[in-house]
């Protein structure tokens, strides 16, 4: 680590751990976009990102503050919890190779999942952080532009990725693919294209349209500097979630005749229906042949991973080519990782993990638009996010996520909980509060005098006659 690298990570664990909740968010975010993986500390013997003691100090933080509980968990907490808990121990029964690489990439989950479960628990501070972090994001669209523009990445200084890093492969039509503070264009390009559906869900949700525009402008300025098929794929899918937005409420026959569709595509290709994947490369750019023959190669040897994962060096004979750094098949498929490391318990796992953040996110539309009072634009900011959990989840069909980026998704994931939570909270709060009013006890029934009540006893008027 250098001189510049320690001053910005000592400033972000200061501003995490002693700043309020707002600015711990943004301290948090300084840390995952100016600390390059290449800023490491040597402890112990093991070289730690500068980023994991960010999300260290943002979970102590969190945890001795009480902005997060045990008794907040819900079941998009326990599906996370349960899939990287799962896919780690897996892996160290199985192999005794690269668990140290596993082991962080569980801690990173933990930590930084639970750090932003506890920052962000509310809409409004959402919306602020959206504001705030279009601020964040214009220095930072700055330098990667020009980046992109003059072929030198001004991260450097904090051993960010230079041009020459990988030769020729990082133009694309003669223009740089810039990768910023991230280890790879596509995944820099990531950052722009996942943000942008919040920044749509901002412009329709209430009257900040000015940061909501600016905010999108600069995902798509990432989203160009990358000059990456995946990134670009991102925004599309953006926009056409948004569009979604007219048949919102007729969404399980969208899902339906998408599943048709599918069938009927992939019948009409006369090939598996992972070749879907070359097709829509082919207008997006990148190299989606090999993410159609990875997946393709890897059903087929399917009988060597499915139950507990196998070697990553066990891959190497599976295409043609393999990835010049590793020396093995280059795993464009998230899906296909968790697969790779733990058998198919893990792909399971996550998506189930997704299927729980969609159906919360289901329950929490269904409160909303059933409200008396709704709050304005409310519903707006779930479709939105949404619309980010579909962007990671085609994302994860052309891209693995290993730097930063796995630090964006987990922070997408808790504000998914969080927020949805806090609605369906309220939501048995009222109910239970409906069921509790008390009701007037009715009364105990009069006795109605009745022809047959109001004869009079013969016997009765004699005996009163007699007295008289």
């Amino acid at each position: 680590m250098n001189a510049l690298g320690a001053v910005i990570l000592v400033a972000a664990v200061g501003i995490v751990l002693f700043g309020s909740t707002r600015a711990a968010l943004l301290g948090a975010m300084v840390g995952i976009l100016y600390l390059t993986q290449s800023q490491r500390v040597d402890v112990a013997g093991f070289n730690l990102y500068a980023v994991r003691f960010v999300e260290l100090a943002g979970f102590v933080r969190v945890m001795a503050r009480g902005e997060f509980s045990r008794r907040d968990l819900t079941g998009v907490d326990k599906a996370l919890i349960a899939a990287y808990l799962y896919t780690v121990t897996v892996f160290l029964l199985r192999s005794r190779e690269d668990q140290a690489y596993v082991i962080g990439s569980a801690v990173d989950a933990f930590l930084t999942y639970f750090t932003f479960r506890g920052l962000i628990n509310n809409v409004q501070t959402l919306k602020w952080f959206l504001g705030a972090f279009t601020v964040m994001l214009v220095p930072y669209v700055l330098l990667v532009v020009f980046e992109s523009l003059t072929f030198n990445n001004p991260f450097g200084i904090i051993g960010g990725f230079q041009m020459a890093w990988g030769g020729e492969t990082w133009f694309r039509n003669g223009r740089l693919r810039a990768v910023g503070s991230f280890g790879h264009p596509s995944l820099m390009g990531t950052l722009g294209g996942t943000f942008l559906p919040m920044y749509m869900a901002l412009w329709f949700s209430e009257n900040r349209r000015f940061v909501a525009l600016a905010g999108g402008c600069l995902c798509f300025g990432i989203v160009w500097a990358s000059n990456s098929g995946g990134p670009l794929s991102c925004a599309a899918f953006s926009v056409v979630g948004w569009l979604f937005w007219m048949l919102r409420k007729n969404m399980n026959w969208v899902r339906r005749g998408m599943a048709l569709m599918l069938v009927v595509l992939g019948m009409s290709i006369k090939a598996p229906i992972w070749y879907l994947i070359a097709r829509i490369g082919s207008v997006t750019g990148g190299d989606s042949w090999h993410r159609a023959q990875l997946l393709d190669v890897a059903t087929h040897n399917l009988n060597l991973w499915w139950l507990a994962g196998m070697p990553t060096s066990w891959t190497k004979d599976w295409l043609p080519y393999t990835n010049t750094v590793t020396g093995v098949a280059d795993m464009t498929n998230h899906f296909l990782v968790f697969g790779i490391t733990a058998g198919l318990g893990a792909i399971v796992l996550l998506v189930l993990l997704l299927t729980s953040a969609f159906s919360h996110i289901g329950k929490a539309l269904a409160s909303v638009r059933a409200s008396a009072t709704p709050e304005p634009g409310l519903e707006h900011i779930y479709w939105g996010l949404g619309v980010v959990l579909t962007v990671h989840l085609a994302n994860w069909f052309s891209i693995t996520y290993w730097d930063q980026i796995n630090l964006v998704w987990f922070m997408h994931i808790s504000i998914v909980s969080g927020l949805t939570s806090e609605v369906l909270r309220a939501t048995r709060e009222e109910r239970l509060e409906g069921e509790a009013v008390p009701t007037a006890r009715p009364s105990a029934p009069r006795l109605v005098p009745t022809p047959a009540r109001m004869r009079v006893n013969p016997g009765w008027t004699a005996r009163m006659s007699h007295r008289r």
